[in-house]
């Protein structure tokens, strides 16, 4: 019998163990759209995770109610409603952001972190364990998402955040705004993941 994981471990495993991003490899569609900019990236994380929490928490409360015909359904209802909400707040306080996103705020509906931790997590636990799931799962999130979009706006405009951290001499790597950089940024990255995760094993 499998031992059940401890709340700390709940909330910590999406972080590394079980990063969403660079284990996983889900959501790689706002990633790799996003994360022109490291702002772009907290913005969308943040707009996820919020929606994670929420759906999980709901979704743990009435998990019994739900028949299993129209499961898949009932979460997507429920995902739909907290989507609504984050992007008719960024409409209304952070217009600027929410063009820049574009319509990756509404695809977080069919994001398949959110789905996917509703129908693996979920529904099958309680609610303090839900939320600690969708809260660390988000939170890995954040940072694959900030990572690669600091990274991509370190090289293409010398600034992270809109501070410059490159010396003027540094000339920008102009592919870094492109699909091009985006794919290639990720790919070292979840290389060295790997690379790190074998390491490890092969310590223990």
């Amino acid at each position: 019998m499998k031992k059940q994981l401890t709340p700390a471990q709940d909330f910590l495993k999406g972080w590394w163990e079980q990063n969403p991003v660079f284990v996983q490899v889900l959501g790689m569609c706002p990633t790799l759209a996003v994360t022109v900019s490291a702002v772009n990236g907290i913005a969308m994380a943040l707009a996820t995770t919020f929606v994670l929490v929420c759906a999980s928490l709901m979704i743990s409360l009435i998990r019994k109610l739900i028949p299993d015909q129209v499961r898949i359904a009932s979460f997507i209802v429920i995902i739909a409603t907290f989507v609504t909400i984050v992007d008719l707040a960024m409409q209304a306080r952070f217009p600027e952001l929410s063009r820049a996103l574009g319509p990756f705020i509404p695809l977080i509906v069919v994001n398949c972190i959110v789905l996917g931790r509703q129908e693996a997590f979920a529904s099958k636990n309680n609610p303090l364990r839900s939320v600690l799931d969708a809260l660390g799962m988000g939170l890995g999130f954040l940072l694959a998402l900030f990572v690669l979009g600091s990274i991509r706006e370190m090289l293409a405009t010398r600034t992270i955040l809109g501070y410059p951290v490159l010396p003027d001499a540094f000339t920008p790597w102009l592919v870094m705004i492109l699909p091009a950089g985006a794919f290639l940024t990720l790919g070292l990255l979840m290389g060295l993941a790997n690379w790190n995760s074998m390491r490890i094993g092969k310590g223990r």
